[in-house]
């Protein structure tokens, strides 16, 4: 894969900083300056697939703290400038630091906790629906766009009856849809951080928000007629779900296939462990391909 210009940037920015990198992995890898780390592994540097550099320090559970540290933005990890819907929501203002999470942030005396990772759900077009943010206590809250308020989001996805206000898409739409069009597999993960270790390594990948057991007939119905590979958790949750997510696409995918990390719990682990994406173990072929020759035997 050719190198992107943000991934250049950022790459001569580190050597111009005197901040030592390597390739393991299929990353560059550096240390956390974020917090303060010594380890040369903690930080990996992928190229991304929307012209832009993918950047997950593994001790800080995400990339705002780093980015913050070398004076970035998540408009700086692209070639190109954002578009301004996706820039409106991925940049931080000095008032979006905190989340609303559950606690309220007690324990700090906050509004809520420390944002480290946002996740934006899009139509078929483009446009933001709705996202999900992710706090440093692995908090994770869901908003809605609402130009009324001052961030222009409001922390719910209801009205105040309990009836949903937003459509129910999977996690990168636009791309998933792509893929389809062009036949790829579809790997479906158990929340957006597997999603983007995928993406990462050049699959196309999906998922639904708010984790395990909540995918649903409105997700599975992109996935008609598509080659689909569900990534399981290896816990009962994890389990669960990929049964749950198997029979909602029983009769509408062509073909189904269950794996599970080969080393560690989900596909993160796996790729962190330096494997490859053929290493997955396959556990389960529910739907198998009408063209392998099991099938047609």
């Amino acid at each position: 894969m050719t190198d992107t210009i943000a991934f250049n940037r950022l790459a001569d920015l580190l050597g111009s900083l005197g901040e030592p990198t390597r390739f393991q992995g299929g990353a560059l890898r550096t240390r956390g300056i974020c917090h303060g780390g010594t380890d040369p592994h903690t930080v990996a540097i992928r190229r991304g697939n929307n012209n832009n550099v993918v950047v997950w320090c593994h001790a800080c559970d995400g990339n705002a703290d780093f980015l913050s540290a070398i004076g970035w933005t998540e408009a700086d990890c692209y070639d190109e400038p954002l578009a301004e819907d996706e820039r409106r929501y991925q940049q931080r203002p000095a008032d979006d630091t905190w989340i609303p999470c559950r606690d309220r942030g007690k324990d700090k005396g906050g509004p809520g906790h420390k944002r480290v990772a946002q996740y934006l759900y899009r139509d078929e077009n483009g446009r933001t629906i709705h996202g999900v943010t992710r706090c440093d206590h692995k908090c994770f809250a869901q908003w809605r766009p609402d130009d009324t308020t001052k961030s222009g989001r409001r922390w719910s996805l209801n009205d105040k009856d309990g009836n949903r206000l937003v459509r129910v898409v999977p996690y990168r739409l636009p791309e998933l849809l792509a893929a389809k069009e062009a036949d790829r597999v579809i790997w479906i993960a158990e929340g957006e951080k597997d999603v983007h270790a995928l993406v990462d390594h050049g699959l196309a990948a999906t998922c639904n928000a708010a984790g395990s057991g909540r995918w649903t007939a409105e997700h599975a119905q992109f996935l008609e007629g598509a080659d689909v590979t569900i990534v399981a958790d290896r816990d009962e949750p994890g389990q669960k779900h990929a049964v749950h997510v198997v029979d909602s696409l029983r009769g509408l995918a062509r073909s189904v296939y269950v794996v599970q990390a080969r080393t560690g719990k989900d596909a993160a682990d796996h790729f962190e462990a330096g494997h490859k994406d053929s290493d997955f173990d396959q556990v389960w072929a529910p739907i198998p391909h009408p063209g392998d020759p099991a099938v047609a035997a």
